[in-house]
């Protein structure tokens, strides 16, 4: 270590600092007008990056290479207004939730689309012109460019500070971020207002992305790599803060700086890595300013929007018809396997079956506190991952038999939804949301890098079911008894007392505390459920796939649960079932006979937003009652 090294650090995280504020700050716009929680934000990014490629290889003969460069974002404005135009504002009255379902499809979409247009290759761009040397500083070598990029931040900011505080769209924007619905009241058309917002957001990350191209080349992970960032900047700096942005990106990009620059240190008798800190010390930070300060370093409380979308609607409990269709189905699932072509077990069939019914449980856990408790999680994978972790680290390394752990293994989950809910449950909305992101994203950390307790990167394996379990169908037999019985659970914990206290809190707190309910107890209780069957459906998993890998516990783990409960519906109790059946079917069907199945796979998302935002059990539950309503209209005729 060094002064120089440490200077040399620091540089590079303005430089580094520069590029996640260009992408964060039209993040932080977007939602601060439009209330969207916008995933697709990292995909123009990414496109960025890649039409800066295009452009600059085919036009900087002829227009030179900064022109070139600078029409990609412009490209992305583009694409941000259509997209806004044709999708967005179509749902911008329904549940937050459906619009993060439109935004994620989107991601699958772009990213198939640049598959197909650029390749799976990654794409080298070349140096920027007129700045591709370095200059000495304490006796190192530093870019030119990146001192550039450092620059350019601080421009950035000086120039949408004037636009929002100059101009009449900026003293619109700035109002419809305290009160879009006045806004909206006074005469101003909120369609266009909310077009342009998002052009403009969408205009900064394109450019974030064309100006990284000389620095690192443009490839399908960008999108994302630079969304899980871009969110904590925007929640540590405060929802619709720009400076606040600035401030939060600078810190996020220093502290990886400095954590590199430490390496590895001895303290007390242990070695501790920082460098491997990076790869969690922006969600560490995000965690610790939710928790003392949820509405960001500038940030101001958020006002509740007035027109929230559709109403929650009450559950209710299944009819004679219904029960027995269950059972029905039920019993055709236990009898599959002894009908021709299935006994001996190992058909294919059963295979994906047993999938579907771990993913069923592990969508009915997420449905007990999304639906009935209002609490949205896009760290639930946490729970799922930890019971599998706990399952498959008892056989390891105890040697107890899978009974044992199937029984033991859930309790790990249990035991960190325990200290994470207790956190989580003091935070509503967005808040919440970006809480259990963090946790979700530092038990990933921990488990990635515990090379010697966790296997690290390569996971655990060799964690096979005994053999009375893989004789034949037995394991099927298992997965199937064990969801089941645990699906049953959740249901019955949704009408007990619990459930109403729950579904009470979720529908007013103050009218819920007025009545003698703890609401925080009753939520803390919930989300600890919700984490012992996540990790009943962890701990399955493990013995389905024979190990399990830090991915059990990724992002893009919690999402793919979110979506099966959204695909489904979240206001029916079938609805996290169809949903984890239909996701997982769609997945390896589309998946094996395509290689653009994630664009597939949007489209279809898409489609089911707009045409039935209430999934598609909540969908035939209501064309079921429409029927219903005529055939009893017409008997009394």
């Amino acid at each position: 270590m060094s002064a120089s090294g440490l200077l040399a650090q620091l540089l590079n995280g303005l430089a580094s600092a520069s590029s996640l504020f260009l992408v964060s700050v039209g993040l932080s716009l977007i939602f601060g007008v439009t209330r969207t929680i916008n995933f697709a934000h990292g995909s123009f990014y990414m496109l960025g990056a890649f039409i800066a490629y295009s452009s600059v290889d085919r036009l900087s003969p002829h227009i030179g290479f900064w022109p070139a460069l600078l029409l990609a974002p412009l490209a992305c404005g583009a694409l941000g207004a259509l997209t806004e135009t044709l999708l967005l504002r179509r749902i911008y009255k329904a549940p937050e939730l459906f619009q993060l379902l439109a935004t994620f499809a989107l991601v699958l979409v772009i990213k198939d689309a640049a598959l197909w247009l650029w390749g799976p290759e990654e794409l080298f761009g070349p140096r920027a012109t007129g700045l591709e040397g370095s200059v000495e500083i304490l006796g190192r070598q530093f870019p030119t460019y990146d001192l550039f990029l450092i620059a350019v931040g601080p421009c950035v900011l000086l120039g949408l500070t004037l636009l929002l505080t100059r101009t009449r769209f900026g003293t619109l924007v700035r109002a419809a971020t305290q009160d879009r619905e006045m806004v909206g009241a006074l005469g101003v058309n909120q369609a266009w207002l909310f077009t342009a917002v998002f052009a403009l957001g969408t205009l900064l990350a394109g450019l974030g992305g064309a100006l990284q191209l000389p620095r690192e080349p443009a490839s399908l992970e960008m999108d994302m790599l630079t969304i899980g960032a871009a969110f904590v900047v925007v929640v540590v700096g405060g929802m619709g803060s720009i400076p606040g942005a600035f401030m939060a990106a600078l810190l996020v990009a220093e502290l990886k700086a400095v954590c590199i620059w430490l390496g590895v240190q001895e303290i007390a008798g242990f070695e501790l890595s920082f460098s491997k800190l990076t790869l969690v010390v922006e969600f560490l930070v995000m965690a610790v300013v939710l928790i003392w300060r949820p509405w960001g370093l500038l940030g101001k409380p958020q006002a509740l929007a007035r027109s929230a979308g559709e109403p929650e609607q009450p559950l209710r409990r299944s009819g004679r018809g219904a029960t027995a269709a269950w059972l029905g189905l039920l019993s055709a699932l236990v009898l599959l396997p002894l009908t021709a072509g299935a006994a001996e077990g190992g058909s294919y069939a059963t295979v994906l079956l047993a999938d579907i019914f771990v993913a069923a449980l592990f969508a009915s856990s997420l449905h007990f506190i999304l639906g009935p408790g209002g609490m949205h999680s896009f760290g639930h994978a946490a729970y799922f991952g930890l019971g599998a972790y706990g399952a498959a680290l008892l056989v390891r390394a105890l040697d107890l038999p899978m009974e044992a752990a199937l029984l033991l293994g859930p309790l790990a989950a249990a035991a960190g939804a325990l200290l994470y809910g207790w956190f989580c449950v003091r935070l509503s909305g967005v808040y919440l949301t970006m809480l259990t992101l963090a946790f979700a994203q530092i038990s990933w950390a921990i488990v990635f890098q515990w090379d010697d307790f966790t296997g690290g990167s390569n996971g655990l394996t060799g964690v096979w079911p005994p053999e009375w379990a893989s004789q034949g169908p037995a394991f099927y037999w298992l997965a199937l008894g064990i969801c089941t019985l645990g699906i049953y659970l959740l249901r019955r914990l949704l009408f007990s007392p619990l459930g109403y206290a729950l579904r009470a809190s979720r529908d007013s707190a103050l009218r819920a505390d007025a009545i003698g309910i703890d609401v925080r107890r009753v939520q803390w209780t919930a989300f600890v459920i919700a984490g012992l069957f996540a990790g009943l459906a962890g701990a399955l998993f493990a013995f389905s796939k024979g190990g399990v890998a830090p991915d059990a516990m990724s992002v893009t783990k919690s999402v793919d649960a979110l979506v099966m409960v959204l695909l489904g519906g979240v206001q029916t109790l079938a609805g996290p079932l169809v949903g984890a059946a239909a996701f997982t079917w769609l997945h390896d069907t589309v998946a094996r006979n395509t290689e653009y199945w994630r664009a597939l796979m949007g489209a279809t998302m898409l489609i089911l937003v707009l045409l039935a935002p209430q999934g598609i059990a909540g969908y035939a539950q209501w064309l079921w009652s429409r029927v219903s309503a005529k055939g009893k209209a017409g008997a009394r005729t």
